[in-house]
């Protein structure tokens, strides 16, 4: 069945199980999420990237069940269940008929209350970037590992992300990231990996590798009576299975790329005191600037969404070209 029935039949109330109210619709490259009155149904687009594939019903069926468990890792009191949508006439949630989609229904959370607008806002100290190093220090201590998670903290598989990075974004040389940018990152990633191989083995031998969040970023926490660290990736294992530091490194670069240094350096800070982790800091400029162009390159993906209106690629144009940007900043350091 063509998606555009299934998310045409979600903006109406009839469709859910429950009284919804006002039904909101937000998108990202890879999802369309719908809020109701008391909570948010996630339906997963029918894309292919390569390194992420829902093309089919099934796939999407699984990575939902992934998604589900992986985050009930970090909130479990928000990822209540996998729910179909069915097709018998009408298109309805838990209705009869054959399964024609999925969505993973959660416990919706205030939006006000998302870190990054309680940034815009002035509204996060000292306190909340303690806590949050905390809670990011406990779950990493604890996270999986194993030979094969190992594998992907060594330089050649670092390399591949890397190249699939500059592969992925050759078409928005000139568009997003200048000529310019674009050959002095990789050079300065290049010679990096070729001059410090050693430090990666080292993080390997001290058990620095984990089955991590991959995406831990403002957009994904969520801080009212208490922090909810979402959204973690399920889509590939290859960008959550990482060094810690790569996800130290993403939250810090993203609240650099918010003006607010001085919270990234406190986060900083205050996670390796709690983790005890010193030897990080020697990689956290090479995964910041690995984080900042990974952005770069999502949102690049958004000028090739058929689902988003040219106001809304414009804006992903911007943003796109300030991430690669800041990516450059942190390569001329390495």
């Amino acid at each position: 069945m063509d998606q555009k029935l299934v998310v045409e039949a979600l903006l109406k109330p009839e469709t859910y199980p429950e009284d919804t109210g006002k039904i909101e619709l937000i998108q990202t490259h890879i999802s369309f999420v719908f809020l109701t009155k008391k909570y948010a149904y996630k339906v997963k687009k029918a894309v292919n990237f390569g390194f992420l594939d829902f093309s089919t019903l099934e796939r999407r069926r699984l990575f939902c069940h992934k998604e589900l468990y992986l985050n009930r890792r970090l909130c479990p009191e928000v990822y209540l269940e996998v729910v179909p949508i069915n097709n018998d006439e009408k298109i309805k949630i838990l209705g009869s008929g054959k399964p024609v989609e999925y969505a993973l229904k959660m416990k919706r959370l205030p939006q006000d209350r998302i870190m990054t607008l309680l940034l815009k806002e002035g509204k996060i100290d000292n306190a909340e970037i303690d806590e949050l190093a905390n809670i990011v220090a406990h779950f990493h201590a604890h996270a999986q590992t194993s030979n094969e998670i190992n594998e992907y903290g060594s330089p050649e598989i670092i390399k591949v992300n890397w190249d699939e990075n500059f592969a992925q974004t050759t078409k928005y040389v000139n568009k997003t990231i200048s000529a310019a940018d674009f050959h002095f990152v990789q050079a300065a990633i290049n010679g990096f990996m070729k001059n410090k191989a050693s430090i990666f083995l080292d993080r390997i031998a001290t058990n620095r590798i984990r089955d991590c969040h991959g995406d831990l970023h403002s957009g994904n926490i969520f801080i009212t009576d208490k922090i909810c660290i979402f959204d973690a990736i399920e889509f590939n294992d290859r960008f959550r299975y990482s060094d810690v530091a790569s996800d130290v490194a993403f939250l810090a670069m993203d609240l650099d790329f918010q003006n607010r240094t001085d919270l990234a350096n406190r986060f900083i800070e205050k996670y390796v005191e709690y983790s005890k982790d010193q030897q990080l800091l020697n990689l956290l400029l090479f995964y910041k600037c690995y984080r900042a162009y990974v952005r770069g390159k999502v949102v690049s993906f958004r000028l090739d969404d058929p689902n988003i209106t040219a106001q809304d690629k414009a804006s992903a144009t911007r943003e796109a070209q300030a991430y690669f940007k800041l990516a450059a900043k942190y390569s001329q350091n390495l």
